[in-house]
């Protein structure tokens, strides 16, 4: 393969020019919705992958190297989900754009990959005819066959090969089944191929560039020789699943659905104090003997300080409430793999149009609760608008993860582990829940006030394809909490870590004959009196006014700032813990305030960046930070005085 390919190079070599290394072939990866090409885009890629976003927009780049049964290798680019290229969504224009080779920094691609769900195959068809316009390699991937079989579908591939004049593939990516065969063709169809000369812009003929694709005679033509070639395919669709009918009747009823969704609601809630807590005192201990082991081992020296006392107290705060996150990120995964979710949107549509709001918003807004980043970034889906806007600024709201460390290290100080009802819900879990919803209210007022002052506008239609149960997969399930912890841990590596040791040291000044100052008489100490009197209404004092600043970086700093600031005051002390000291820093009434400032307020710097390169501008996110930072000091202030 090497060999071929340098004798390829070289008969492409100018004269007198270095022999160069050809770059190695690029496939897209495309496909609707729903229809496994994540899921087959990390079956080929492994961990071979990296993410990045497309020049000038916010839309996600995956990119993975694939490896090939020859020894040789390429790269595999995964187009964001579409069902069309009418660029109606910025998902849309972007894929459009890559597959025309218009995208700066990525070439044309050299084949390409269409996976769909054969369970679905007409509506997911469609896209055929603009992808075999490009006149590329193509490898039709029929996902999810084990499922059409064995719920009574079938559809004969060689036909569709022969009709469409592509190779086809029958696979299950979920399992793996069939993914050789997509090595297969990559290593025989695009590998072996001479690399690609000077990039030609393609065209997708029938989309005029720049504007929607209003042409409805066109897609009624379209779909019906969509149907002609699936029904000359043999193509039976799986027989309803009387259970998965069942379901709907229970989780799409308009009593029962809601009931249902609480239900899952709860249960999440209380996992998170009762299946996290055993993993999380195995964290802790480790965490606590380790800085002890440190304390003895070293010399009493500033750098033993620096690591016990600023690193390690400020870092392995923070670590400690992983297991949490890992289990609400449990919870997500089982749900979205498993097709709740999208019963979810429907459920709440009913609730959202009341607001102004469309149903396609819920699916953004959720992915809040992980990070309001991505969230964010999900709201192109959004095509109103003054809604993608709307969602946008309410995004926030939902309580993401980072705020999770706070939320649980505060109700574990002060709330005390007692059954509320019984043993399904106690006063922890109940708190966290409150919390949430308080965040699902403001997220709700605020749209309602958009939706009839600055983006008034009649909310329009929500539809949405169901996709069938299934039954999550420990691998996938497995890949998405190692990804998040990998996240989580870069995050306290990365931000904590670094504000950590900058707070160490403004500890350890003015120094003193007999050394660092008190923490009272420290830097740190100074330059927290200077917000003090701003939040004292609040019962906050300096230090949690510190705290308060460096969580700008990131929600969850502000754990690590306490770690490290209780952490140099209780110095020597091997009893120190995070929580008893918040207990003698803060009365119930201004925990309770702390919880809610946190609630509201935007505290994340990523998302006030993410949310100027959406918006074009600082207008939005601007008027968004002032917003939320009123309304979380307007609330910790009544707190205070009514708790």
């Amino acid at each position: 393969m090497a060999e071929q390919r340098a004798v390829l190079v070289g008969a492409r070599v100018a004269s007198g020019a270095a022999l160069q290394e050809a770059p190695s072939p690029l496939v897209a990866l495309i496909g609707p919705p729903n229809s496994g090409k994540t899921t087959l885009f990390n079956q080929l890629t492994g961990l071979r992958q990296k993410v990045a976003n497309y020049p000038g927009v916010t839309v996600e780049k995956k990119v993975g190297t694939v490896a090939l049964p020859d020894g040789g290798e390429l790269d595999l680019v995964d187009l964001p989900g579409v069902h069309g290229f009418s660029a109606r969504t910025l998902d849309e224009r972007v894929t459009r754009d890559v597959l025309e080779g218009r995208v700066e920094g990525i070439r044309a691609p050299d084949a390409l990959v269409l996976i769909v769900d054969s369970t679905r195959l007409e509506s997911q068809l469609m896209l055929v005819e603009p992808v075999l316009e490009l006149d590329l390699p193509t490898l039709l991937v029929l996902n999810m066959c084990d499922e059409l079989e064995q719920r009574g579908g079938r559809v004969d591939d060689s036909h569709l090969a022969e009709r469409l004049g592509v190779k086809v593939a029958r696979t299950s990516a979920r399992s793996g089944a069939g993914v050789d065969l997509v090595r297969e063709f990559l290593a025989t169809e695009v590998a072996v191929a001479e690399p690609p000369g000077p990039v030609q812009p393609r065209t997708l003929s029938n989309i005029p560039r720049g504007v929607a694709l209003p042409m409805v005679d066109a897609f009624k033509q379209r779909r019906a020789r969509v149907s002609e070639v699936v029904a000359g395919a043999g193509f039976r669709s799986p027989d309803p699943s009387g259970f998965s009918e069942r379901l709907d009747h229970v989780f799409l009823h308009r009593i029962w659905g809601p009931l249902v969704f609480l239900a899952v609601v709860v249960l999440v809630f209380e996992s998170i104090f009762t299946w996290a807590v055993p993993i999380m005192d195995g964290v802790e201990l480790v965490v606590g003997a380790s800085g002890n082991w440190l304390t003895a081992t070293l010399p009493d020296t500033w750098f033993r300080s620096l690591l016990v006392d600023g690193v390690w107290a400020g870092v392995g705060s923070v670590v400690i409430f992983l297991p949490q996150i890992l289990v609400l990120f449990l919870f997500l995964g089982v749900l979205e793999d498993s097709g709740y979710m999208a019963r979810a949107a429907v459920i709440a549509d009913r609730m959202m149009y009341r607001v102004g709001l469309q149903g396609r918003a819920f699916l953004p807004l959720l992915s809040g609760y992980a990070c309001a980043v991505p969230a964010i970034l999900a709201a192109r889906t959004v095509e109103d608008e003054r809604d993608r806007l709307a969602t946008i600024f309410v995004t926030p709201f939902m309580t993401c993860s980072a705020r999770l460390p706070v939320y649980a290290l505060l109700i574990a100080a002060f709330i005390p582990d007692e059954p509320l009802l019984g043993p399904i819900l106690g006063k922890r879990a109940a708190m966290l829940l409150g919390l949430y919803g308080l965040g699902i209210v403001a997220a709700i007022g605020t749209a309602f006030l958009l939706k009839r002052t600055l983006l008034k506008a009649e909310p329009t239609a929500f539809l949405m394809e169901l996709p069938p149960y299934r039954v999550p997969t420990l691998r996938s399930l497995g890949l998405r909490l190692v990804d998040r912890s990998g996240v989580f841990l870069k995050r306290v590596g990365k931000v904590i870590f670094t504000v950590s040791i900058v707070l160490w040291t403004l500890t350890q000044f003015p120094r003193t004959e007999l050394g660092p100052p008190p923490i009272d008489d420290s830097a740190l100490a100074s330059i927290g009196h200077l917000i003090e009197p701003v939040i004292a209404p609040l019962g906050f004092d300096w230090k949690i006014g510190v705290g308060l600043v460096t969580s700008l970086a990131a929600r969850e700093v502000i754990v690590g700032t306490l770690g490290t600031i209780y952490g140099v005051e209780a110095a020597g002390d091997e009893s120190f813990e995070l929580q008893d000291a918040l207990t003698d820093a803060l009365t119930p009434a201004s925990a309770i305030g702390l919880l809610i400032f946190f609630a509201f307020a935007l505290q994340c710097m990523s998302t006030v960046a993410v949310m100027r390169r959406e918006t074009a501008g600082w207008k939005w996110p601007a008027l968004q930070f002032m917003y939320m930072l009123l309304l979380a000091y307007a609330g910790a202030f009544i707190a205070v005085r009514v708790f």
